[in-house]
């Protein structure tokens, strides 16, 4: 039994790239052992290696060393049409299917369709009004080939809605210029834009109708192929004239070779049961031997003879012609017959291997393509965000627009040696580098259109900051001046550049007299840091002496020291105010652990304690505050304390009335007085928190108690 047809290629939509599709290199092939970088290459590889270089140093160093630049995917002016020949490597070709319905014609057809649409190549879509858009996608909708028309037809849409939404947002800014809210906004309907939408409609229901009829057509296809298995197997079984019964099986082999393509699904197992009956015929049928012999001599010559065409194509320095020549090849073989069972599996063999190199560069072709277009994407990418950033920035001189002139004029006669890049980002990529290109050159006009006038009022302007600082410069009120010197620096940096004659003199002037303020500040402060270190370091001292306090015989004595210690701590300056209330807080844990070891009425110590939050209170806000705080939490504690007392006084007559209930009233009584000593001390407390508060803020003159 006939082998298999040999590794096969399966033609889809868009399986055949022209042989003159848009590369960097002109047929380029997989036997390049060495092949140069191009410049897309170069500059990714430089820049992962050199990071922290001047991007246009490496730019160029990339410009030359490069062989030579490559054909720019866009001319000059540069006219951003959507090119049929720059198709993705996955639609130009890919791999190829083991098994499977070959069909060339579908290549053929799809060739036919890049010629039949070079007449829209030649519209520039770019220049074109909505209006001149509208006029152009109902020509497509009228063309009878409307199916093959889908990237133009996107295109059209993509410049129409940029147009639209650049109207609106036009609109956008006028609203709000005119006092309205944004949230408020609401777009004017383009009249064009329904009548667009239905032709976009209409478009889009004739290709949905045609690609139906095309899937419809491919089940008849199935139908009629499916009728010629069965011819075939019913031949098999006929006993009629072996003669007429070879003329009707060479009849059915020839219908089935005209019947077009039927569907991806069915072709793999429609064509092993058309090559399962048509072995079955061979081998079954009793065919005279003479006619048999020469049937398979014919089809053995026939084969070799493919076989050494498929050989030939090896040597083809262009991969995509050989292997769209080797498509036809296999065409033929599906049409020749079986060859005779002793040369079989040799013949096979030999076309089964010419095929599968001649597959393998076509796929390492397309791989290295699609590579190198990523790279381009890649390289194209970089040199837009670098255009971006030099658009993004204020240039506010001569020199620096001339320098940033030329960078972007860098960039530019760079890109023109960078080849395409995928097909989905090739136009995107281009529009974005274009954009901001034009933002650079309209921005730049604008500046020189301007800066003239501009320049000599910003003089004026600066002159006048220089008068009021200079009029501050020798101020000591270090905080109101700062303030206002700042005011001035930040309004410097609003007014834009001045005359370059005048721009180092001007700005010498004006920092010369913040300086002299800012210098004599740090000086100021400096002495007042320093002097403020050196009261740190008395007050830990200090503290360190009162934690080792030694206790006298006398109490009289010992309470002396301590004041003595307070009064002190007094008159110590102010400490970094990051350190003060920790600081504060240590003297005064140290003092009361000193004031607790001495033995004295409870009464006399809280004198103390009292006399100790005054001082405190007088030099230190803060403490102030914290006796105000404590005054108010020891009356709502004394606020508790009475209700309290007076719930169990309450409590009290109950039990009296009670039998047996002795032992409990004496506990209550003994509870209501704790209660009472705690609310008289807390009364005391409180009157002398008040006392202190009003003697401190007498001192300080605060009103507030």
């Amino acid at each position: 039994m006939e082998t298999q047809d040999p590794i096969s290629t399966q033609n889809q939509e868009h399986a055949q790239a022209p042989d003159n599709a848009n590369v960097n290199t002109p047929d380029a092939t997989p036997e390049n052992d060495a092949p140069k970088l191009s410049a897309a290459e170069l500059l990714l590889q430089r820049l992962q290696a050199r990071k922290e270089e001047s991007f246009t140093q490496i730019i160029d160093e990339v410009q030359k060393e490069a062989s030579s630049p490559a054909p720019s995917d866009e001319p000059q002016p540069i006219d951003n049409q959507p090119a049929a020949e720059n198709k993705p490597a996955e639609e130009q070709g890919g791999e190829v299917a083991i098994d499977g319905e070959n069909t060339p014609a579908e290549s053929q057809e799809d060739e036919e369709a890049t010629e039949s649409v070079e007449d829209l190549d030649a519209i520039n879509y770019a220049e074109l009004s909505k209006e001149g858009l509208l006029e152009a996608l109902e020509k497509i909708v009228n063309r009878d080939d409307v199916h093959k028309c889908k990237s133009y037809v996107d295109y059209i849409k993509t410049l129409f809605y940029k147009q639209i939404n650049a109207e609106v947002e036009q609109q956008r800014e006028k609203f709000i210029e005119n006092g309205y809210e944004p949230k408020d906004f609401r777009a004017t309907p383009d009249p064009l834009e329904n009548k667009f939408k239905a032709l976009f409609d209409q478009y889009r229901d004739k290709r949905n109708k045609y690609n139906e009829q095309l899937e419809q057509e491919k089940l008849n296809n199935l139908k009629l192929k499916q009728e010629i298995v069965s011819k075939i197997e019913n031949l098999i079984n006929t006993q009629d004239n072996i003669n007429q019964t070879f003329d009707e099986f060479k009849n059915l082999q020839k219908q089935w070779r005209e019947i077009g393509i039927v569907p991806q699904a069915d072709a793999k197992q429609l064509w092993e049961s058309y090559n399962y009956q048509v072995e079955r015929f061979y081998d079954i049928v009793k065919i005279n031997r003479e006619l048999r012999d020469l049937d398979l001599k014919k089809n053995t010559e026939q084969k070799i003879k493919l076989c050494e065409r498929a050989e030939e194509l090896l040597l083809e320095p262009k991969v995509v012609k050989a292997f769209n020549e080797l498509q036809k090849l296999h065409e033929q073989w599906r049409e020749i017959g079986p060859v005779f069972a002793a040369q079989k599996e040799e013949i096979w063999e030999r076309f089964k291997k010419a095929t599968y190199t001649i597959n393998k560069k076509h796929q390492d072709y397309y791989a290295n393509l699609k590579k190198e277009q990523e790279n381009n994407f890649r390289a194209k990418t970089i040199l837009c965000e670098k255009a971006e950033e030099i658009v993004a920035k204020d240039y506010h001189s001569r020199s620096e627009w001339d320098a940033q002139n030329k960078e972007i004029l860098s960039l530019q006669q760079f890109w023109k040696m960078i080849g395409f890049a995928p097909k989905k980002h090739n136009n995107a990529v281009y529009e974005r580098f274009r954009s901001a290109c034009d933002k650079f050159f309209e921005k730049k006009r604008e500046y020189f259109t301007q800066n003239k006038e501009e320049e000599e009022n910003n003089l004026q302007l600066k002159e006048d900051l220089c008068v009021q600082a200079e009029g501050l410069k020798d101020s000591t009120d270090w905080k109101k001046t700062t303030d206002i010197l700042k005011r001035l620096q930040m309004k410097w940096k609003t007014i834009g550049p001045v005359p370059r004659k005048h721009s180092e003199e001007i700005w010498q002037r004006f920092r010369a007299a913040c300086n002299t303020f800012f210098d004599n500040k740090k000086k100021h402060f400096d002495s007042i840091d320093k002097e403020q270190e050196e009261n740190l370091k008395l007050k830990e001292q200090l503290i360190a002496e009162v934690e080792n306090f030694q206790s006298a015989d006398s109490d009289e004595k010992n309470i002396a020291a301590l004041k003595e210690m307070q009064k002190r701590w007094s008159e110590i300056g102010l400490v970094p105010i990051s350190k003060k209330d920790a600081l504060y807080d240590r003297f005064r844990k140290a003092i009361d652990m000193q004031f607790a070891k001495i033995n004295i009425d409870e009464a006399k110590r809280n004198e103390i304690k009292m006399k100790h939050l005054i001082e405190a209170a007088q030099s230190n806000p803060q403490a102030l505050d914290k006796l105000r705080n404590e005054r108010d939490r020891l009356k709502g504690r004394l606020d508790t304390l009475r209700q309290q007392i007076a719930l169990s006084e309450n409590n009290l007559g109950f039990f009296a009335k009670s039998k047996n209930a002795d032992a409990m009233i004496e506990s209550f009584r003994q509870k209501m007085e704790k209660q009472k000593e705690e609310a008289n001390t807390l009364q005391t407390l409180i009157t002398n928190i008040g006392r202190a508060i009003n003697e401190a803020a007498t001192a300080k003159g605060d009103k507030k108690n």
